[in-house]
């Protein structure tokens, strides 16, 4: 055994494999055993960290136990040209005795002392008769009629089930809380239109209201000569009638 194997061992050894459609979440599992007689801390790492959600990503397995890890790959348009682009890491080294601050241990680690297992993704589309499969209720009908005897082993299928329901209840909250942030920015949005229009709307009234008072006031301004060159015309009027009389 070399010393990789022996610190960790890796199920499975090489290939992490997803099968689609892709328009859901799709999980695998990744089984990770301590051999060795000291406690080992692991660190999973991936080229696309924005694809996938990994629970737990880091942690420490004592010794001869072993963890389960998910990866879960989020809904996402497939192409054939990436998938030799998604790889994962799993980086291990010896649990130090009492380590306090494993993010300490992690960055004061020496290069020697850490060991790296590497896994390729690999993406599987299903074909025509697969799909015809997965609709046929005759396949789906040994898992309803489990026996109670088997009670204990279909304990860690429904659990794995019980990840994925609340994985996808997560998303679909995510999902809802954009949409709601969507929402609220377009209120905003629409508020913001609404004050410019109504301030653009006060200001026009004002210009106008303050034009009309202008003009009121130039044509009481131009109608005063008027009446007072009528009313000297009256005056000029009566005082000749009354010399010619």
């Amino acid at each position: 055994m070399s010393k990789l194997e022996q610190i960790l061992i890796l199920d499975p050894p090489s290939d992490l494999k997803f099968r689609g459609p892709f328009t859901d979440v799709v999980t695998t599992n990744l089984k990770l055993r301590n051999p060795s007689d000291r406690k080992v801390c692991f660190k999973v790492k991936t080229t696309a960290p924005r694809r996938y959600c990994v629970r737990p990503n880091s942690g420490v397995i004592d010794s001869g136990a072993s963890v389960t890890i998910s990866v879960m790959l989020q809904p996402f348009d497939y192409d054939p040209n990436e998938k030799s682009k998604h790889k994962f890491m799993v980086q291990t080294i010896f649990a130090p005795p009492n380590a306090a601050d494993l993010e300490a241990m992690w960055k004061d680690a020496k290069p020697e002392d850490l060991m790296d297992s590497k896994l390729r993704c690999v993406f599987e589309l299903p074909s025509e008769n697969d799909k015809m499969n997965d609709i046929d209720p005759t396949k789906a009908a040994p898992v309803l009629n489990t026996s109670k005897g088997d009670s204990t082993s279909g304990a860690k299928p429904s659990s794995l089930s019980l990840d994925d329901t609340e994985m996808r209840k997560l998303m679909e909250e995510c999902k809802r809380l954009q949409s709601e942030m969507g929402k609220l920015a377009d209120e905003n949005r629409q508020l913001k239109d609404e004050g410019l229009r109504m301030r653009k709307a006060q200001r026009s009234d004002n210009m106008t209201s303050n034009t009309s008072a202008i003009m009121r006031k130039e044509t009481s301004s131009k109608s005063l000569p008027s009446l007072l060159v009528v009313i000297a015309a009256i005056f000029i009027g009566f005082f000749l009638g009354k010399f010619v009389l």
